[in-house]
């Protein structure tokens, strides 16, 4: 398993591999649409970085981490395809992110999330993630918000 930093060629995994989870439980909104039509744009440009986990040459996973304002990222796009979940590229993925987020002088981490996901807020968890009221959430969906102090 490799983590790659996104770069244009991987546009099309990067799309596919997100709307694969979004569509199956029926997250997907416009939002996540803009940033998936533009990841340079609307995160790698503004700050922040999306990371990709490849196996051969096949992407397996995606996380990003976007600059919302005065050292608070958001973690998202965080996915692992059916056929490779349950190996550890979850952590890794997240361990990636929380890595840059401290090279990027950080001071808190937040995440939107859906109650559905269970798996993953239980990752979240195990890193120190803490749930909070969900306010300001650009998704519909969002009924679950997590904060993490750096």
């Amino acid at each position: 398993i490799e983590l790659v930093e996104y770069s244009d060629q991987y546009a099309s995994d990067f799309k596919r591999i997100n709307l694969e989870w979004l569509e199956k439980y029926g997250l997907a909104e416009e939002p996540d649409y803009l940033m998936l039509n533009d990841p340079k744009g609307k995160i790698i440009e503004p700050g922040g970085a999306v990371f990709l986990a490849r196996i051969d040459h096949n992407i397996v996973g995606s996380a990003a981490l976007i600059n919302e304002h005065d050292g608070i990222f958001e973690l998202a796009k965080m996915t692992v395809v059916p056929e490779w979940q349950g190996k550890g590229i979850s952590k890794l993925l997240l361990e990636k992110c929380l890595e840059k987020a401290r090279q990027l002088k950080a001071r808190k981490i937040i995440l939107f999330s859906n109650s559905q996901l269970q798996t993953a807020l239980q990752l979240y968890l195990k890193y120190g993630f803490k749930h909070v009221n969900v306010a300001d959430s650009p998704f519909v969906t969002a009924d679950v918000k997590m904060e993490l102090e750096l």
